[in-house]
């Protein structure tokens, strides 16, 4: 299948059965995304929901946050990973977006990047979910199910695969297909034991191909070596059967000779 159909397959299953996807985080502005996707590093979306009803109620804007601690943002965060780094970095986030950016979160990707504690992937989340820019963010998920479906090609790092994903995806799409990868990749293409037997892209995906034609060569070796072992078995028998044979006639023999 060429690059181009594989892609467009994709795109015109999740158009039709996910045409709405978007993030699992909660929030209500651009501000609360911003400090989600910030704490959702190495943790669960499910985990960061739970904890930020009260951060939020607490810290409703960047003015708040940026006048408070980073000890007292632990308080609220100390069940995330990381929470003593990722408690500066709110802080030190909140202290730039009002000093540079009037507490407002900028659109550009390059500006998010100055702020403590964004990196390409934050930035590249905020700009597509709130801004609907043509940006890729490459969480694990997005990572491994581009590779395994075949969207990207010889692509070893999460720069790699962005770049590949927005060369060949249609501009106006890439916003929500970042949403189609990490929910497909979420529930369905796991990191360990995929569920194939649901998934709906089998028929051009290409981590299924190989592992069929690896489960269809196991089998086809296994098969050959069952029917080696079972002539084997066979040609012992008969074998066996044919010195039983001899032996029968023998005894025969002799015993014609006692009787003469």
């Amino acid at each position: 299948m060429l690059r181009k159909d594989r892609y467009k397959a994709f795109v015109d299953y999740f158009s039709s059965h996910q045409p709405d996807a978007e993030t699992e985080l909660n929030y209500t502005n651009p501000f609360e995304l911003l400090v989600a996707v910030i704490l959702s590093a190495q943790c669960t979306d499910k985990r960061i929901n739970q904890i930020t009803p009260a951060l939020f109620e607490r810290f409703p804007d960047a003015l708040s946050l940026s006048d408070s601690t980073p000890e007292e943002v632990f308080q609220y965060i100390r069940s995330v990973s990381y929470p003593n780094n990722k408690s500066k970095h709110l802080v030190g986030m909140a202290i730039k977006l009002m000093t540079k950016f009037n507490g407002t979160v900028p659109s550009d990707i390059n500006d998010l990047q100055t702020m403590p504690g964004v990196g390409r992937k934050t930035a590249n989340v905020i700009a597509s979910v709130i801004y609907n820019a043509p940006a890729m963010a490459v969480d694990t998920h997005v990572f491994r199910v581009s590779n395994r479906i075949g969207l990207t090609r010889n692509a070893t790092t999460p720069l790699a695969v962005e770049k590949q994903l927005v060369q060949y995806l249609p501009q106006d799409r890439i916003y929500v297909a970042h949403h189609w990868l990490i929910l497909h990749g979420r529930y369905i293409c796991v990191a360990r034991n995929p569920k194939c037997h649901l998934c709906p892209l089998t028929w051009f995906c290409k981590y299924y191909e190989q592992t069929q034609t690896v489960k269809a060569l196991l089998k086809a070796e296994a098969d050959a070596k069952r029917k080696k072992a079972d002539l084997k078995k066979k040609n012992s028998i008969k074998k066996i059967a044919s010195k039983l044979k001899a032996l029968e006639i023998e005894a025969d023999k002799e015993t014609n000779n006692i009787s003469i």
